[in-house]
């Protein structure tokens, strides 16, 4: 009797052995770790057009079906008051001349307040602010926490200090749809940038951590430690 090969047996698909796989994520990390560092040096001479939060609201906007008008224009350093630049370091990072992006100090202190249940201030700089807009948006993982450790010094080495701050003045996000300097101080104040004195300048860096919920009108308390900062920075 002739026995029939079974041709019904099918071939168990191809598995991607793990070392392999390991292999490509790694390759893909290191790809666009390499495009955000390759970003940055370009950003020394070229004004970011948009960022990870402008793009992150755009997404979140449409998902939601809500109205949204992005304001968003680039001006020089030069153009945006001292005021403003200084009020700005004073909130959100007082140790922005003295560190090389991170401030350990305030990491400390952080750390502290975190062993002891009580939170009451961020250790971000500048710098790595200025970091996970241009390339994270405004969500939070260690991973991310990790990724933007390592953009860190590559910003402080290809920008160098005034160069981190006017990009950060620019693109910050300043309220709803609103981006920099130059958009924020025509829509809360109507003027321009250049023409903001101290107490407009500390209402508006007091609603840089809660963005899409402070307004300057209602910053009386913060605006004060603000301009106490300043006046002790010789400001």
């Amino acid at each position: 009797m002739t026995v029939t090969p079974n041709t019904d047996t099918k071939t168990p698909p191809r598995r991607i052995p793990l070392r392999s796989l390991i292999r490509w994520i790694v390759i893909g990390v290191v790809l666009l770790w390499s495009a955000a560092a390759l970003t940055l040096l370009a950003a020394r001479w070229i004004d970011p057009p948009t960022t990870a939060v402008h793009i992150q609201r755009r997404f979140q906007a449409r998902i939601h079906h809500t109205p949204y008008r992005e304001r968003y224009k680039f001006i020089p350093l030069r153009q945006i008051s001292p005021d403003l630049q200084h009020a700005v370091i004073a909130a959100e990072d007082s140790r922005f001349y003295q560190h090389h992006g991170f401030d350990w100090h305030e990491i400390q202190i952080a750390a502290e307040d975190d062993l002891e249940g009580e939170r009451t201030r961020g250790a971000s700089t500048i710098t790595q602010q200025l970091v996970k807009n241009l390339f994270f948006g405004t969500g939070r993982s260690f991973l991310r926490k990790g990724a933007e450790a390592s953009l860190v010094p590559v910003a402080e080495f290809v920008l160098g200090k005034q160069r981190i701050l006017e990009i950060y003045l620019n693109v910050v996000e300043w309220g709803p749809g609103i981006y920099g300097a130059e958009s924020a101080c025509h829509y809360y104040d109507e003027t321009a940038p250049r023409n903001v004195g101290r107490e407009q300048a500390a209402r508006l860096a007091a609603i840089l951590p809660a963005p899409l919920k402070r307004r300057p009108d209602r910053m009386n308390k913060y605006s004060a430690i603000i301009l106490e900062r300043m006046r002790q920075m010789g400001w």
